[in-house]
């Protein structure tokens, strides 16, 4: 299976954040559509970071309220890992295990057309793994 799979399936929306948005109104957007992360991208479309309520919440340990008005490009992940849409789903879970990071931008052709995360990949990984196991079993039903 690839993260193409994944994202026919759950939609490949990529609710994003420019850089000078505040802290708080980043917040707003995670709280709203209910995610832990957002792509922050330049006015050419370009990833230029990942912004995650961690980050958020990092901020906030550090400023207090005050973190709440602080910009995006100050806060976010700039080393963003992304990865092609063709990707195999157990590589990027290896990936993202490997780097300790929970989401990945997914770029087909240059462009970001779609953003996952570690609990998109779980998903996937156990339908996969419960469609194999039923598979085996009518496979063993047939036999006897």
């Amino acid at each position: 299976m690839t993260i193409d799979q994944i994202l026919n399936d759950k939609g490949n929306e990529v609710i994003s954040v420019g850089a000078d948005d505040t802290l708080g109104a980043a917040a707003k957007v995670l709280d709203l559509r209910r995610i832990g992360a957002v792509v922050a991208l330049d006015s050419g479309e370009t990833v230029i970071g990942v912004l995650s309520e961690r980050d958020i919440v990092r901020q906030v340990a550090r400023l207090g309220h005050a973190a709440l008005e602080m910009k995006v490009g100050d806060a976010m992940t700039r080393d963003v890992v992304t990865v092609p849409s063709t990707m195999r789903i157990d590589h990027a879970m290896q990936l993202m295990t490997d780097r300790r990071i929970r989401h990945l931008p997914v770029i087909r052709n240059e462009r970001l057309v779609g953003f996952v995360s570690i609990g998109d990949l779980v998903k996937w990984k156990i339908a996969e793994t419960e469609a194999e196991a039923e598979a085996m079993k009518s496979y063993l039903s047939a036999q006897y």
